[in-house]
C-alpha cells in the first residue's frame, strides 16, 4: 500500500484497538483490560525500524499506562477529550506531516483523527463509519491482532519486514 511506504507515526487508540473493548470491573472497582501479545510484537517491531508509536486514549487507566512503558511508548497521551490536540504537538515535534502518520480506530471518537492523517486504519470490528473512512480496514479484531496486522502492513510497505524477521527469527 502506497500510504504506508513514507509512515514515520503510527497512532494507536486502546480500547478497541489495543484490547478486544471490554473493560473488566471487579468487586472493588479495579479495572483490568486484556492486551495481546502479537500486537505488542508489532508495536516493537515498528520501534526498531524508527518507526515511532504514539498513544492518544480518552480514558486514563493504570493498565494501559503500564502497557505503554512496557512497550517503551514514550508519546503516551490519556485522559484526552479532544485527540487532535496531542497530535499536533506530535507532528511539530517531530517535524513531520499528516500524510507521514497512520492512525488505527475503532469507534466514532476515532474519526477526527482518521480524517486528518495520511493512513487511517480500521480494526475489522470497527463502527461502519470507521470502516468507511479507512484507508485499511484489518481482517484481525481490535485486541486480536489487529495492530500487528496494521504493523506488518506498514513494516512490509516499507521493505523493512525480512529485516525484522532476521533481527527476530
Amino acid at each position: 500500500m502506497d500510504k504506508a511506504k513514507g509512515v514515520k507515526l503510527v497512532i494507536l487508540d486502546v480500547d478497541g484497538v489495543m484490547t478486544d473493548g471490554r473493560i473488566v470491573i471487579d468487586d472493588n472497582g479495579l479495572e483490568q483490560r486484556n492486551f495481546d501479545i502479537k500486537d505488542g510484537l508489532g508495536v516493537v517491531a515498528l520501534q526498531m525500524t524508527g518507526v515511532e508509536v504514539a498513544i492518544i486514549t480518552s480514558k486514563k487507566s493504570g493498565s494501559v499506562r503500564h502497557r505503554a512503558e512496557e512497550l517503551k511508548i514514550r508519546r503516551f497521551h490519556e485522559g484526552v477529550r479532544k485527540k487532535v490536540e496531542p497530535y499536533e504537538q506530535m507532528l511539530a515535534e517531530m517535524g513531520i506531516s499528516d500524510a507521514q502518520v497512520a492512525y488505527v480506530g475503532d469507534d466514532l471518537v476515532d474519526l477526527a483523527m482518521m480524517k486528518r492523517v495520511g493512513l487511517p486504519i480500521a480494526v475489522a470490528d470497527a463502527v461502519d463509519e470507521v470502516r468507511e473512512a479507512a484507508a485499511y480496514v484489518t481482517r484481525a479484531r481490535g485486541g486480536r491482532g489487529a495492530v500487528r496486522e496494521a504493523a506488518e502492513m506498514i513494516l512490509k510497505a516499507q521493505g523493512k519486514w525480512d529485516a525484522i524477521l532476521a533481527k527476530i527469527a
